[in-house]
């Protein structure tokens, strides 16, 4: 039936004759869901406020900005951490931003914002970067906990309660008006924007 090919993918595809079919499906099972497992375990490890402040030294200027926004403190006891607003939920999205992530290791090799002063220097282009990135998305992570059918407009200021009814036209989004939210906006920054 089959014929004889040699090489890898003929000894990758002959059925086996050591192992019975149950056997291997139930060691590929076990591997995939430590695959899987352990995927998901990376993911939430390297999504931890932790890791993002303690891991690279280069975010202890944000993470303390962080630590003094209304993110981390505020009368209601809502915390939004850095995986909330950075990392988006769906499973396509958070992929495909672990893989563009995974850029950053190089900037950590070759220590491009290594000090304060280097950072500051980049600050600029990395907020329009992170800024660019959340108007594509049409701010998803931020409409992840803040729904504008959810807002109480009359327990806003008149201009909030104004500027919020016109998200979505002319698109128009949260990161529009929001930005420097968690974080201090830089120096360098051009007006208008």
């Amino acid at each position: 039936m089959f014929r004889e090919k040699h090489g890898f993918w003929a000894t990758f595809l002959r059925p086996s004759a050591r192992y019975s079919l149950l056997t291997l499906l139930v060691v590929g099972f076990l591997a995939g869901v430590a695959f899987i497992g352990g995927t998901h375990y990376a993911f939430e490890v390297t999504s931890s406020p932790q890791f993002c402040a303690d891991a690279c030294h280069e975010m202890a200027t944000v993470s303390a900005e962080y630590k003094q926004s209304v993110h981390y403190s505020n009368r209601s006891g809502v915390r939004a951490e850095c995986a909330d607003c950075h990392i988006p939920q769906p499973l396509g999205p958070k992929l495909e931003k672990k893989i563009v992530s995974a850029k950053e290791l190089w900037g950590k090799i070759t220590g491009s914002i290594s000090t304060p002063e280097k950072f500051a220097a980049k600050r600029l282009e990395l907020a329009q970067h992170e800024w660019a990135r959340m108007k594509a998305t049409d701010s998803r992570e931020c409409r992840s906990c803040h729904q504008v059918d959810g807002m109480s407009a009359d327990k806003q200021t008149p201009r909030a309660g104004a500027m919020h009814s016109m998200i979505g036209q002319d698109g128009r989004t949260c990161i529009d008006c929001h930005k420097g939210i968690a974080h201090q906006l830089p120096e360098n920054m051009p007006e208008g924007e």
